[in-house]
C-alpha cells in the first residue's frame, strides 16, 4: 500500500445506521431489488452455496458453517443525514407490494471505521480485458505498454472492478466503446464504467445514480482521474437523465428487476445503432431479462457469463 496516499474526503460523516432485512432464501432476489431502491451499496449474506469440498473448506468460520442456510439477509448503510424511519416506511410499503410479508427488519448503529476501510488491504490492481487495469488509488502501479490505468477509490459506492458484474461490463466496453461516442451510465456507483469509457475514447459521458453518496464518490473519482468529459448527477434511473440527444452507448450495471423496470423507458435515449450493456444479472434471471428486451423490440447481440452472473449487449431490432 502506498504510504503517501491520503484517502479522499467523502464528508465528515462517521456514524452510520445499518438496515438489515432477512427473508426466506427464495425471496432474496426480490429483496435485493427493493433494497437497491434505497441504496446501491448492498451487503448480501447468503450462506446456502458454501462448498466444504474446496481446499478452503477448513478455513470457513464456524459461525458461518452453523448459519441457517434457508434464509438470507441484505443490508444497506445510511448516513445520519438520511431518515431511517422514512427509509424503513418506504421498504415496508415495497415489501407489502412484493409479498415479502415475513421480512425481518433490524437496525444497527455502525462506526465508519469499523467497515469502510478494512477491505482496502485486500483490494489490489486487477487487469480486465486486454487494456484496462483497475488500480486502487492507494496502490502504486507501473503500467505496461498498451495498458490503460483507471485509478479508483470506491469509498462507500459500489464499483471496485473486482465484482463479476463490473468485470463483465468493462470487458464489453473494450469492444463497444467507439472513439468520439456519447455514453450514458445508469446506476454509476463509483463512476468506474464512465471513467473506463472515457479512457477508451468516449467523447462525452453522462453518469447518474439515485444515491447522493455514490454521486459524491463518483465525482471525486472523476476529478482525481483528470478527465473533463464526464458529468455525474443524481437521477432515479432515467428520470433526470439528459435526453437532449441519443447516446451511442448505454451501461446499466444494476440488478435484473431494475433493468426490467427500466427497459420500456430506454428507447428515447437510443438511436438505431446504440448498444446497451446490461449487467448485474444473476444467471437464473438472465432469460427473464432477455425476454423483456425482446418483448420491447430489442435483440441480444452478445451474452457473457462469469461465475453465475450474466452481461448482455443489446440493440434495437
Amino acid at each position: 500500500m502506498d504510504k503517501d496516499y491520503v484517502c479522499g474526503d467523502y464528508g465528515t460523516e462517521s456514524i452510520w445506521t445499518q438496515i438489515r432485512v432477512t427473508v426466506k432464501l427464495p425471496q432474496l432476489d426480490a429483496l435485493t431489488a427493493i433494497m437497491s431502491m434505497v441504496s446501491n451499496n448492498l451487503q448480501i449474506e447468503d450462506y446456502s452455496d458454501i462448498d466444504l469440498k474446496t481446499c478452503y473448506g477448513d478455513l470457513i468460520d464456524e459461525s458461518i458453517l452453523n448459519a441457517d442456510k434457508t434464509i438470507a439477509s441484505v443490508s444497506v448503510y445510511l448516513p445520519a443525514e438520511r431518515s431511517v424511519p422514512e427509509c424503513i416506511s418506504f421498504l415496508k410499503e415495497r415489501f407489502a407490494d412484493a409479498g415479502l410479508t415475513e421480512a425481518k427488519i433490524e437496525t444497527v448503529g455502525v462506526n465508519e471505521e469499523d467497515w469502510a476501510n478494512a477491505w482496502k488491504a485486500y483490494y489490489k490492481p486487477i487487469k480486465i480485458g486486454n487494456k484496462l487495469v483497475i488500480v486502487p488509488a492507494w496502490e502504486k502501479y507501473e503500467a505496461a505498454e498498451g495498458e490503460l490505468i483507471v485509478r479508483m477509490d470506491p469509498g462507500m459506492a459500489f464499483g471496485t472492478g473486482t465484482h463479476e458484474t463490473t468485470r463483465l461490463v468493462i470487458r464489453m466496453l473494450e469492444d463497444y466503446t467507439k472513439p468520439g461516442c456519447r455514453m450514458l451510465d445508469v446506476g454509476t456507483g463509483s463512476g468506474i464504467l464512465a471513467i473506463c469509457a472515457s479512457k477508451l475514447g468516449a467523447a462525452e459521458c453522462k453518469a447518474y445514480d439515485i444515491d447522493p453518496m455514490a454521486v459524491r464518490v463518483a465525482n471525486e473519482n472523476i476529478k482525481d482521474s483528470g478527465l473533463t468529459n464526464i458529468t455525474c448527477e443524481v437521477s432515479d434511473l432515467l428520470k433526470q437523465a439528459d435526453r437532449s440527444r441519443p447516446y451511442d452507448l448505454i451501461c446499466a450495471n444494476i440488478v435484473a428487476d431494475i433493468i426490467i423496470r427500466m427497459t420500456p423507458d430506454v428507447a428515447p435515449f437510443m438511436h438505431e445503432n446504440t448498444v446497451l450493456l446490461a449487467s448485474g444479472i444473476i444467471a437464473e434471471r438472465a432469460q427473464d431479462v432477455i425476454d423483456c428486451f425482446e418483448k420491447n423490440g430489442y435483440k441480444i447481440v452478445e451474452k457473457l457469463e462469469d461465475n453465475g452472473w450474466c452481461g448482455l449487449a443489446v440493440m434495437k431490432k
